[in-house]
């Protein structure tokens, strides 16, 4: 069996697990609301630099990953830039979901989302064409959307460039992504999982699946995102914060503070299956132990930032 193919069989095990689980699902129902993210590992504190575990990157997103300055932020092009659509379910910010209505049709144009950081975010439900693959992209992409039963599944492309976890992991301007949103109720809450499931020619050797849980809370909103540009830094004019190759001094945090064996930490793909634990011992590769390893929750958050705003 492929890896690929074990990610498509991965992904319809998911959908199907998160349609039964909890109670009723809605079938083409409206997603409109204000979701607050629930919190997992990506949105409650920095990622350590060279931890590019569970990601199947390939050896040039190794190599642009290992580049990555975390104090590029402070740039003034950087400091207001959104998220794009492969990172953004994968932040903090609380998430805004509207319907564009035809007024005439009464038919679902649109669903609009938007979060903390990052511009309005249409899924067309008109059955509109994707743009020419030389139209210009951008931070969202353009995403198109169809019914599946009671799962709402998205299509998006043209996203720029950017980051899949905020200390520099890669993504290109050629992925292309394919989303599920599904509705369900546990109890008197209703909550929303947001698969995203991305493809990428240049930096991934199999498609990359992650999952992001919301839950429904129509007293929230998402708040203004004022941004003012700033002279945070005074640098040379020109000067981009970046490693040269095998000169990053951090990439080593990784695998000190989790214990985590140096050969381990960049084994692409198979680090995200349970197998790769048995590949750990098979090998012979030695940690330390995790008591000693590990910090302290109070003290990952009290560490130097190494991702993004």
């Amino acid at each position: 069996m492929t890896n690929r193919t074990r990610a498509g069989i991965q992904v319809s095990l998911l959908l199907t697990a998160a349609a039964c689980l909890g109670g009723a699902a809605y079938a083409q129902t409206d997603l409109s609301g204000e979701w607050r993210v629930v919190r997992s590992e990506d949105n409650f504190h920095n990622p350590y630099n060279g931890d590019t575990g569970g990601l199947p990157l390939n050896e040039a997103g190794y190599r642009r990953s290992d580049t990555w300055d975390a104090s590029i932020q402070s740039l003034p092009e950087w400091q207001c830039r959104p998220h794009s659509g492969a990172y953004i379910t994968r932040g903090p910010s609380a998430l805004k979901i509207w319907k564009e209505v035809d007024p005439v049709s009464r038919e679902t144009v649109a669903f609009h989302t938007e979060w903390l950081r990052s511009i309005d975010n249409p899924i067309w439900m008109d059955g509109r064409p994707h743009p020419s693959e030389h139209a210009p992209h951008t931070w969202a992409g353009f995403s198109t959307g169809e019914w599946v039963g009671d799962i709402l599944k998205v299509t998006t492309t043209h996203v720029k460039e950017d980051y899949i976890r905020r200390n520099g992991p890669p993504q290109s301007d050629r992925i292309t992504m394919t989303e599920y949103l599904i509705l369900r109720s546990v109890g008197n809450e209703d909550y929303l999982s947001w698969t995203k499931v991305v493809y990428d020619p240049d930096y991934l050797t199999e498609p990359l699946i992650r999952t992001t849980e919301y839950i429904r809370r129509p007293h929230d909103q998402v708040p203004p995102y004022p941004c003012t540009v700033v002279t945070e830094v005074d640098r040379p004019r020109g000067y981009v914060p970046s490693w040269f190759p095998g000169e990053n001094p951090h990439l080593g945090e990784y695998e000190e503070h989790l214990g985590i064996p140096a050969e381990a930490a960049r084994q692409g793909a198979i680090s995200m299956y349970p197998e790769f634990r048995a590949m750990i011992r098979e090998n012979g590769w030695e940690a330390r132990r995790l008591d000693e390893a590990t910090p302290t929750f109070e003290a990952q958050q009290n560490r130097p930032a190494s991702g993004a705003r």
